[in-house]
């Protein structure tokens, strides 16, 4: 496996699994960290939703076929994002919580707010009061995590950013919408990352990319 040039010097009686970045301690685990990416409208989300709806499926069957509940097992947990429409035009854009269906408008060109993207007052008590504790669950209890999306609204919140890192942490499969042109360090450290795939949708791979992303992580789930 290729190390980044910024990887310190590990003895080699040390358990490679443990990296030192300067004065962090990476655990690199079995499970891939899958980044979706593209453009505006480019489809990302609808990718999204056939992995998730393949991954639920199939782990609903095979619990079931142990004797187990498979509907009632908590296997996909995080969030998702949806935009808020009027007359065709994007107003803002709400997060709610996969396992719950609790939600909550994270930005809209009608919140008066300090922090404004793009046009968009951002609300940080909607991340605070639905992503956050869905990200957290999901990375305690879920099988499966997944932050849809880590974009410009998002990261404006320094408590969203850090329990997105503290899920990274875990050894997970995990499934992020990762905004394409952002430059912020989170989104940057999570490409740098040896167990990340980052996939971008186009108008050509987009039908068969769900099937990629589904064999990608069930080749270690």
């Amino acid at each position: 496996m290729f190390f980044p040039h910024s990887l310190l010097s590990v003895p080699h009686s040390e358990d490679t699994s443990k990296l030192l970045f300067f004065d962090e301690v990476v655990q690199v685990g079995i499970h891939p960290k899958i980044g979706i990416t593209g453009l505006p409208r480019s489809g990302k989300s609808a990718v999204m939703a056939k992995v998730l709806e393949m991954l639920n499926e199939e782990r609903v069957r095979e619990i079931d076929a142990r004797g187990g509940d498979g509907r009632g097992s908590d296997i996909i947990g995080g969030i998702r994002t949806e935009p808020i429409m009027a007359n065709s035009e994007r107003e803002g854009y709400k997060v709610i919580d996969i396992r719950t269906g609790d939600e909550a408008i994270m930005a809209h060109k009608n919140i008066d707010s300090r922090l404004r993207v793009l046009g968009y007052g951002i609300d940080p008590e909607a991340l605070e009061s639905v992503a956050i504790p869905a990200i957290e669950h999901a990375r305690d209890y879920s099988e499966v995590i997944v932050i849809d999306e880590i974009g410009k609204f998002a990261v404006e919140s320094e408590d969203f950013v850090n329990v997105v890192r503290s899920a990274l942490k875990v050894d997970k499969p995990t499934l992020l919408a990762l905004h394409k042109k952002s430059r912020h360090p989170l989104l940057q450290d999570i490409r740098r990352r040896d167990d990340a795939r980052i996939l971008e949708v186009t108008p050509v791979n987009r039908a068969l990319l769900p099937y990629k992303i589904h064999k990608l992580m069930r080749e270690t789930y």
